[in-house]
C-alpha cells in the first residue's frame, strides 16, 4: 500500500480552495511553500489572515511557524483531543469523498493528482454549497453574492407574480448568505465585528511586494 497527502487550504467563510498540493509524503517544507503562494495569489496583506490546522507535525513544526511570523499571519491549532475543531475542513473532504466518481483506490500518485485537479475546480466553481445559501464558493470569494441573490429574487418574484397560489407561505425569498462563520463562537454578547459590507473585497487588498 502507498498512501498519499492531499494539503487543502479553504477559507472558512467562502468554502474556497484558495490552494491544494498533492504529495507522497507529509513535510513542513511541502505545506509551507503551499501557504506562501496561495497567500501570494490571493493577495494576502499582513495581519490580515488567521490561519487554522489540526496539530499535525508539519504545522507545528517551528519552521512553520517562522514562515507565519513573516507573512504576518497568525496561527491557531484544534484544540487536543478535539476533531471537531476544524468543521469545514471536515465538511469538505466528506464532500470530496461522496462523490460519485471517487474511485475506491487510485492506482498512482498521477491518477490521484488527474482527479484533485478535475474535482477542486467543480468544488469551487459549481458546487452550489448549503451553507452558503445554494450559492458556489467562488460566487462567495470573489464578493458576487449580492448580484447573485439579487438575480434569484428577480426571478422569484416573477413567478409569484404570475402564479402567487403556488407559493402557499407567501412572497419566496432565496435562502441567505451567512453574515459571520466561527470555529469556536466569541463569548462576549456584546462584541463587535465587520459586516460584509464592510469587508474589503479582494481588489482592494494591497499585493504582498517581492524582493
Amino acid at each position: 500500500w502507498q498512501y498519499f497527502y492531499l494539503y487543502v487550504i479553504l477559507d472558512v467563510f467562502s468554502r474556497y480552495v484558495v490552494g491544494w498540493l498533492l504529495a507522497d509524503h507529509e513535510s513542513a517544507e511541502l505545506a509551507e511553500q503551499l501557504i506562501a503562494e496561495s497567500c501570494h495569489k490571493q493577495g494576502i496583506a499582513r495581519d490580515q489572515l488567521v490561519l487554522h490546522a489540526d496539530r499535525v507535525a508539519a504545522m507545528t513544526a517551528k519552521s512553520m511557524a517562522h514562515l507565519l511570523t513573516d507573512l504576518g499571519i497568525e496561527q491557531s491549532h484544534s484544540r487536543p483531543y478535539t476533531p471537531d475543531d476544524n468543521p469545514f475542513s471536515e465538511a469538505q473532504f466528506k464532500t470530496m469523498k461522496y462523490r460519485p466518481d471517487y474511485p475506491q483506490r487510485f492506482d498512482s500518485q498521477e491518477h490521484a493528482y488527474a482527479w484533485a485537479r478535475a474535482f477542486f475546480p467543480w468544488y469551487n466553481h459549481e458546487h452550489h454549497h448549503v451553507a452558503l445559501g445554494l450559492l458556489t464558493p467562488a460566487t462567495v470569494h470573489f464578493g458576487q453574492a449580492t448580484e447573485v441573490i439579487a438575480k434569484r429574487q428577480a426571478t422569484l418574484d416573477a413567478a409569484y407574480a404570475l402564479h402567487p397560489e403556488r407559493f402557499v407561505q407567501g412572497a419566496p425569498v432565496p435562502p441567505p448568505l451567512p453574515t459571520a462563520v466561527w470555529i469556536n463562537p466569541p463569548t462576549h454578547p456584546d462584541a463587535a465585528f465587520p459586516t460584509m459590507a464592510e469587508l474589503p473585497s479582494l481588489a482592494q487588498l494591497p499585493l504582498p511586494q517581492s524582493g
